[in-house]
């Protein structure tokens, strides 16, 4: 095919949308059908609305193919498992009875049964449910749920092209089952799972589908000789079926690298790559191989992760060389729109001029629209839309919300002292046994507690006027003293204020940094029901005035036992916020720092003897490739360093991480100079435990002996059980006694019970162990 035959046949298309809806539907239809107020067949036709809503939203912005099977009631890794039969043993009974119940009982767990495992979707902040496989698992197709969804789309008269996650990233994705040797390799089930692969795309193409795409973005991540075997021998073996549908295999987040020419090579019909900045040597590796002749190519040049306006004149060069390397280029987003909010256009409370730098989902869609008619017909043809972009693209870098003279003098003048406390570890941490007289196994929680809808109620009058702040601030204190109060009585050692005047652990500090942008409907999903509101990174950092002090305060003149001021750390800040991408990550993560500098060091002022500094994204923001894994832990860990090494050595500086693999990071944990790390271990049976043990960490640690994000309490004597695990790794004068993560999304019920069982088990195990303080 020529050049010009080929920008004739450019078309556009994106590989998943949004799932919520513009008003979180589907959120609150699912939980509804939980607590029992929504029915299943009500529950199934909002999401059909949904959908149909989607799919016409995507067809009026000019995509000519829309994605179907990324719509989810919880977790698309979740519909695979459920797609290829791989449900285990102990959810099959509930499966077998209603598959919707079962569905949600392997994402949510019952009281009797605990689900499945969850982790970081590779460095995203969303969380996938976990396979779990052994050398029994027998799969089986039940493709009933993809092929329903691309009838759907079809019927409705839209192109349709369904997107499923690929068999090797599933298999890599998969862990042992409980019971299974830890060193099984889920990867040597492919024999059994590629028939059954087969089924479903010979089902698909029986409905309709021309093409299908198979999502692998594991192949980006560094990968051994024999891993790039299996993927060669998959897509030689699915190339090989007669009957299929054409084949896409897609690629996100990063380099293909070692993988490329493997996928190049193999007899599918096209390719989908990343060509975004982080992922921009697909482009050299690309014509590096040859190119893709006789292939259909669709080009990720739209970031797809952050919300951005694309520089067009950019990604219209990258495409027109990228014309010569494949017999057909496709425009796209560089991944899933999954991983942005909806709608840009209804944040009325952001400035219109900065609101004209921002893409959601919606506006990425025309984007890559744009792109397409560029592409296709040439640069005259969209000569106003550059003209429109190139004007945004000046006006954001000439900003002055984009550069302040005192924060940036600020974070030259760093030191190496800087970042380093005044005594090491082994020296401060008898310090602080003596100033705070703890028990052996001491307990504490992660920070939040329940937000009860009359919390929300009280915002949301502060906010319409309807109550002052002194109201406001009243309902506030008495919430205080009754979680200050359920803490002591439940006997508790470390207590916390439990956050009832935060909205998030991101957002509600970023309102009160300078340089963020608050969004009021951003919505974006973190697991299953669970959506947040990102805020926006748009210019340098400071802190105009304290931002927990008061309430820190007022909670510990409630108590003598010690309460934990709580932040959220420089990296967290970054990652769970869509940051600048005009400048290095590291010199954002320096002001963060700083800033939260002075935050611990006014809770310290004020009295406040533990200080938590949460950096749950630590581990997702990891590069995938082993490359660039040292310069990143560099500044992520000089920038938690940054924010805490100004304290005394009496206070004592606790650290939490939750749902990552942690194996990876052991180094760079030890690197940060906490003095306690409170880390998720329920639904991993205490794995992270092992891992700190086989790595020496020397200093103390929670591994969490309650899932907080499974709404079954765990008995007293569960906890037990995983604490006496816990102890076969960590000695029992640096264990601490915790749950996996904060307390903000149960109910009161479950957390009063839940956490009198977790005292009462430290206290079983306390007794078993001795009576030592730490």
């Amino acid at each position: 095919m020529t050049t010009e035959s080929a920008a004739a046949a450019v078309q556009a298309t994106v590989y998943g949308y949004p799932r919520q809806g513009q008003n979180r539907e589907l959120k609150k239809a699912v939980e509804g059908y939980w607590k029992g107020r929504v029915t299943a067949d009500a529950l199934r036709e909002t999401a059909r609305d949904l959908r149909r809503t989607n799919w016409a939203q995507l067809t009026e912005a000019g995509i000519s193919e829309v994605p179907t099977g990324d719509f989810s009631f919880y977790d698309h890794v979740l519909d695979t498992t459920v797609m290829v039969g791989a449900i285990p043993g102990r959810h099959r009974a509930a499966v077998d009875a209603d598959a919707l119940d079962g569905y949600f009982a392997m994402a949510r767990g019952t009281q009797d049964v605990a689900p499945l495992e969850m982790t970081k979707w590779f460095d995203t902040n969303y969380h996938y449910l976990v396979p779990e496989l052994g050398p029994d698992t027998v799969f089986t197709a039940d493709p009933a749920k993809q092929v329903a969804e691309l009838k759907e789309a079809l019927t409705l008269g839209h192109p349709a092209r369904p997107v499923l996650v690929g068999p090797v990233t599933y298999l890599l994705l998969a862990k042992p089952a409980p019971g299974v040797a830890a060193d099984f390799e889920p990867i040597t089930l492919l024999d059994r799972l590629l028939p059954v692969y087969a089924q479903v795309l010979a089902e698909l193409r029986a409905a309709g589908a021309e093409w299908v795409q198979l999502d692998e973005p594991a192949l980006v991540q560094d990968r051994t000789p024999a891993e790039l075997g299996v993927a060669a021998r998959t897509y030689r073996e699915l190339g090989a079926l007669t009957e299929r549908p054409k084949l896409l295999v897609a690629s996100y987040f990063d380099r293909l690298g070692e993988a490329l020419p493997v996928l190049a090579k193999a007899p599918v019909e096209g390719l989908a790559l990343d060509f975004t900045d982080r992922a921009a040597a697909n482009l050299a590796d690309l014509a590096a191989v040859g190119g893709l002749p006789g292939k259909r190519l669709v080009a990720g040049v739209v970031n797809g992760r952050n919300i951005w306006i694309n520089d067009y004149q950019k990604s219209l060069s990258t495409l027109g060389t990228l014309l010569g390397l494949a017999d057909r280029v496709d425009v796209a987003a560089s991944c899933s729109l999954l991983h942005v909010p909806l709608d840009a256009a209804v944040e009325r409370d952001i400035d219109p001029q900065v609101r004209r730098w921002l893409a959601f989902a919606l506006q990425k869609t025309v984007e890559i629209t744009t792109l397409a008619r560029g592409l296709a017909r040439g640069a005259g043809a969209i000569t106003a839309e550059l003209a429109a972009n190139r004007a945004d693209l000046a006006a954001r870098a000439t900003s002055p919300i984009t550069r302040d003279p005192a924060v940036r003098a600020r974070t030259e003048a760093i030191t190496d002292a800087d970042g380093r406390r005044a005594q090491p570890y082994a020296d401060r941490t008898a310090t602080q046994r003596a100033h705070l007289g703890l028990p052996l196994l001491p307990t504490t929680t992660i920070g939040s507690f329940p937000q009860t809808d009359e919390l929300r109620v009280a915002r949301a009058d502060l906010r319409a006027g309807r109550i002052d702040t002194a109201g406001y601030e009243e309902r506030i204190e008495d919430e205080i003293r009754e979680v200050l109060s359920f803490q002591e009585k439940t006997g508790i050692d470390v207590l916390v204020h439990g956050e009832p005047e935060r909205n998030d652990m991101v957002q509600y500090f970023a309102e009160q940094l300078t340089g963020y942008l608050a969004t009021q409907h951003g919505w974006v999903q973190s697991y299953g029901t669970r959506y947040v509101r990102p805020p926006v990174l748009a210019g340098d950092i400071s802190r105009p005035e304290p931002m927990t002090v008061r309430w820190t305060t007022y909670a510990q003149a409630q108590t003598s036992k010690p309460v934990k001021g709580m932040l959220t750390g420089p990296v967290t800040m970054l990652a769970w916020s869509f940051v600048r991408d005009d400048q290095p990550l590291g010199e954002t993560a320096r002001q963060v720092g700083l800033a939260l500098r002075d935050e611990v060091n006014d809770l310290e002022a004020a009295g406040t003897p533990v200080i938590q500094v949460d950096e749950p994204a630590l581990r997702e923001t990891l590069p995938l490739r082993a490359d660039g894994h040292a310069a990143y832990l560099a500044w992520a860990t000089e920038s938690f360093r940054l924010t805490t090494s100004g304290v005394r050595p009496e206070t004592q500086i606790h650290t939490h991480m939750c749902y990552a693999e942690f194996g990876d990071i052991v180094r760079a944990i030890d690197d940060l100079d906490a003095d306690v790390i409170s880390l998720e271990a329920a639904r991993s049976h205490m794995q992270v435990a092992t891992e700190l043990a086989e790595h020496g960490y020397p200093r103390q640690a929670g591994p969490g002996v309650w899932d907080i994000h499974s709404p079954r309490i765990p008995s007293a004597a569960e906890a037990a059980a995983l604490l006496r695990k816990g102890l076969e790794a960590i000695p029992a004068e640096r264990l601490w006694v915790n749950p996996d993560c904060g307390l903000k999304t149960r109910g009161w019920t479950e957390t009063r019970a839940s956490l009198e069982n977790l005292v009462a088990a430290a206290r079983e195990v306390r007794t078993e162990t001795g009576s030592a303080t730490v």
